[in-house]
């Protein structure tokens, strides 16, 4: 069977015409997608490229495969938002043509193409990829790490409706190296989601995996070496401080509420159901059995699906941080069980159930509130001025001045054909209802990215980017006060520090400094800002952001 035809070549092209443009047309976004680029800009000025750092001080929260990436993209192509943002759609270009070969060789072409649908359909997953954060990486690798470990668990089985492209030696080192590079991008958790989906479909498949335990081992070892390798040598170089630091951070992370990050115990499971429609919908018929399924294999992906998804939700429900992206893994078996059902009723031609149609329209029509709501709101700001009244920031925030124009409301003109096309044909000719669904779906995400994201991002944070943007050429020191931003080091393009005390905020507020001092805080903060910082003289104010600088001291 070859991996290459036409279908390939098609979802690639796709991938490329729908992730590559418009990756630089927005600024990044505090948090993640700028702290994971300011990582990569300081690898770039230092030219340290085996010691993570923000504002030159040592970063301890992550390991540093997905900022190797950035850093050569912006080596190669400048430090800005493209370059932060390609190595995740060059991911995508890739993930595409990876899960219709996937499919292919697990069930069929037509199997193949409608996992990659769901998957370029899907609201979350098909954003990820216009990103520039670590999760899409981390998964990608994750998700492999345990996919050839099912390989290698179905060859040692000898299940001969299964095409091996490869020997059980290479399965067993694919699955251990992935699962090392996933380490290497986020860290442990990736081994420990493998390990807990072993053992819960151990539980539920009669204490029984398949899996020899001398294998597992060697797999365990393998990954672990790929992370090591690094660690080692920074360890060498270094000492051990990474090490201490990151496994605290791990702990914290699991066992705290970070930084105001929390839910409700359900959160993971509202987030995937309305962040992955239209593929969540369908994956809820595959939780369940499905008769007809002759290759015995079919119902045991099935189950590692299902119990991987699983794993994924109670893990990150448990935990106390509660961030969107951190049940994103769930991506892959969700979108999976999204293509098992699809293919199953076209090959039985079942109609789809009514549950799902209206699944589908509910989900639908509040996306399609959504897109009208913002143009509307935009044009109707001193209308929900009244519902700030208590968050003067938010209500400052609203006085930006941003263009709101009729044609904002085409995306939702958009999706509300692309829905009324879909309940019309979803019970006569359900392969048409699906094709528009999905594609229609992916392409209403590039108009919401086109249309809608340069004006959210106008009442966010646009004032203060645009601030620490105009003192790019200047000596200076920037900073914050009364809240945590990335935006003053990477938008102001903060050069490696000779003065020690440069990291230090209060030598920043109060101290002796030898360059200006520029300072940005919000409207609730301001108060206490000029009773702190008595010498800081007022520059100006936009959309809820103050902005002060203090002068050099003779």
């Amino acid at each position: 069977m070859k991996y290459l035809d036409r279908f390939t070549i098609f979802w690639l092209v796709i991938a490329a015409a729908f992730f590559l443009p418009g990756l630089g047309n927005v600024h990044l976004f505090d948090w993640d997608e700028i702290n994971f680029a300011e990582l990569a800009r300081e690898m770039v000025v230092t030219g340290d490229w085996l010691r993570l750092q923000i504002n030159y001080e040592l970063f301890t929260e992550k390991p540093p495969f997905f900022f190797w990436l950035q850093g050569i993209s912006m080596h190669l192509l400048g430090v800005g938002e493209y370059a932060a943002r390609l190595p995740n759609a060059l991911l995508g270009m890739l993930v595409l043509p990876f899960l219709y070969v996937s499919g292919k060789f697990l069930i069929d072409r037509k199997f193949g193409f409608l996992w990659a649908l769901s998957w370029f359909g899907s609201v979350l997953p098909f954003l990820y990829f216009k990103s520039g954060i670590i999760d899409p990486y981390f998964n990608f690798f994750t998700f492999n790490g345990l996919f050839f470990l099912i390989h290698l668990i179905w060859k040692k089985k000898g299940r001969e409706e299964v095409y091996f492209s490869k020997t059980s030696a290479t399965y067993l080192w694919l699955a251990g190296i992935s699962m090392g590079l996933a380490v290497l991008t986020k860290g442990p958790v990736a081994y420990l989601v493998i390990t807990l989906t072993l053992g819960s479909y151990w539980l539920s498949n009669g204490f029984k995996t398949g899996l020899p335990f001398v294998s597992f081992v060697k797999f365990s070892l393998i990954g672990l070496s790929v992370f090591s390798f690094w660690l080692l040598v920074d360890m060498l170089l270094h000492g051990p401080a990474f090490l201490i630091e990151f496994t605290i951070r791990q702990w914290e992370l699991l066992t705290q509420n970070d930084a105001g990050h929390g839910g409700f115990p359900g959160y993971h499971f509202v987030v995937l159901l309305a962040g992955c429609f239209p593929a969540s919908i369908f994956a809820l018929r595959g939780f369940s059995r499905i008769s007809g399924l002759k290759a015995p294999h079919l119902k045991d992906f099935q189950r590692w699906m299902v119990t991987l998804l699983l794993v994924v939700l109670v893990l990150f429900s448990l935990v106390n941080t509660k961030i969107v992206h951190y049940s994103s893994l769930a991506y892959y078996p969700l979108t999976y069980l999204s293509a098992l059902v699809l293919w199953h009723y076209a090959e039985r031609q079942k109609k789809l159930k009514y549950w799902m149609i209206i699944g589908i329209l509910i989900i639908g029509f509040l996306a399609l509130a959504l897109s009208i709501a913002l143009p509307w709101a935009g044009n109707h700001i001193e209308t929900l001025k009244p519902l700030f009244e208590k968050d003067p920031f938010a209500r400052a925030n609203l006085q930006a001045q941003v263009n709101w124009a009729q044609w904002h409301y085409l995306p939702a003109v958009f999706l509300g054909l692309v829905l009324l096309v879909f309940s019309v044909f979803a019970r006569k000719r359900q392969v048409v209802a699906i094709r528009v669904l999905f594609m229609g779906t992916a392409i209403w995400c590039a108009l919401v990215l086109g249309f809608f994201i340069k004006n959210i991002e106008a009442y966010s944070q646009k004032a203060a980017v645009g601030f620490f943007e105009d003192l790019v050429q200047e000596e200076c020191y920037v900073t914050t006060f009364g809240y945590k931003s990335y935006v003053p080091w990477f938008y102001a393009k903060i050069q490696s520090h000779t003065n020690p005390n440069a990291t230090q905020k209060e030598w920043l507020y109060h101290g002796k400094v030898d360059r200006p001092v520029y300072i940005c805080t919000k409207i609730n903060k301001v108060e206490k800002l000029e009773e702190a910082i008595p010498d800081a003289q007022f520059l100006y104010a936009k959309n809820g952001f103050f902005f002060y600088k203090r002068d050099p001291k003779p």
